[in-house]
């Protein structure tokens, strides 16, 4: 996912402009501190204390100039209208947020409105279009059958839901093509760079990136 949304911001905006970036539901900041090394300017918003805890250490190593470029705010991500003025970034991070949400359209639409004119939304979420695919190459056959049945967001309506908010689609990838039954505590294998590169190039080629764990879609706010 972090090729990907390189690829859209280098093909987006000028080499060497140093971006507005607001990262919704930061996490532990792996994103953020990526991007904060690479030049830009990062806010974080995130409401569990041991994931801001875990970030501000993150942050803590790094040297001074990477340090400032980083800012941590404390709040819910359907809260971004309540610490920022709408249009104040470049580049806005919405990332494994949407699928623990209850009205997942109302915080996207406001997510959005945070969005300069010509920003990129970068949104990573589970795929609706295949929710049987992990219960079932880990052989659990009930769950799978029963993941038929559930609605979520798919690859559609995902589309539309992006030119209602007037950030409309650009681009999407699937996300976990190969690996979304791996656990999360597996081993790091010894081939990782070819993992890598085998699952980049599926995330970009059809038919693999549509039955992929995640969906990462890139709309430009119009």
């Amino acid at each position: 996912m972090a090729r990907q949304l390189e690829e859209q911001i280098v093909g987006r905006f000028p080499v060497g402009r140093r971006l507005r970036v607001l990262d919704v539901g930061m996490g532990r900041g792996a994103q953020a501190l990526r991007l904060a090394r690479a030049g830009h300017q990062v806010t974080g918003v995130e409401q569990d204390a041991t994931l801001i805890a875990s970030a501000r250490e993150a942050f803590a190593q790094e040297p001074e100039g990477i340090r400032e470029r980083l800012r941590i705010v404390e709040g819910q991500a359907g809260d971004t209208g309540v610490h920022f003025v709408p249009g104040s970034f470049d580049v806005v991070l919405c990332h494994g947020v949407l699928m623990d949400v209850e009205e997942p359209d109302a915080l996207l639409a406001g997510v959005a409105r945070m969005l300069a004119h010509g920003g990129l939304l970068s949104l990573l979420v589970r795929n609706g279009d295949a929710p049987a695919m992990r219960a079932g190459l880990c052989g659990e056959w009930g769950a799978a059958l029963e993941a038929f049945c559930t609605s979520a967001y798919g690859l559609k309506r995902l589309t539309g839901t992006l030119a209602g908010i007037g950030a409309p689609l650009r681009a999407w990838y699937g996300v976990r093509v190969f690996t979304d039954a791996v656990g999360d505590e597996s081993a790091v294998p010894g081939d990782l760079d070819a993992l890598l590169s085998v699952e980049d190039r599926a995330g970009r080629t059809d038919p693999y990136r549509g039955v992929a764990g995640l969906l990462h879609l890139c709309g430009v706010r119009g």
